[in-house]
């Protein structure tokens, strides 16, 4: 069974920087798309970016795009998100979440497994 546990998440300042970590276990992921998802209270919950875990091809939201970088480390089976120019509104729980298949889907029901999220908040 796929399991993923994020880290990394805390109170930061605005113009701030943060990076978020996924450690994934109970599957080769060679042929997985890893993805970053967030919820705010209040609102819906929103793609952010992904990975292709093989080629490392990835692929981000308007909103998060020259701000966020996600990478991987396939050696140790871990999945960052590297937030720079923190704002205000990035503050949300964010997810790890996984699916095998070669797509970089942005809808989370596509994806079947995720972590139980860590809290990012952003103050003003």
């Amino acid at each position: 069974q796929v399991q993923l546990v994020e880290s990394g998440g805390r109170l930061v300042q605005a113009g701030g920087s943060l990076r978020l970590s996924c450690a994934a276990s109970g599957r080769t992921f060679s042929t997985y798309v890893m993805g970053w998802f967030r919820q705010a209270p209040g609102k819906e919950r929103e793609f952010v970016a992904a990975i292709k875990w093989s080629e490392g091809s990835t692929y981000y939201a308007d909103s998060v795009k020259g701000r966020f970088t996600i990478s991987r480390d396939n050696a140790n089976n871990m999945m960052f998100l590297q937030m720079n120019s923190l704002k205000p509104e990035d503050t949300a729980v964010y997810y790890c979440a996984a699916r095998n298949g070669p797509s970089m889907l942005i809808i989370g029901s596509n994806y079947p497994y995720w972590g139980q999220g860590t809290q990012v908040t952003v103050s003003s």
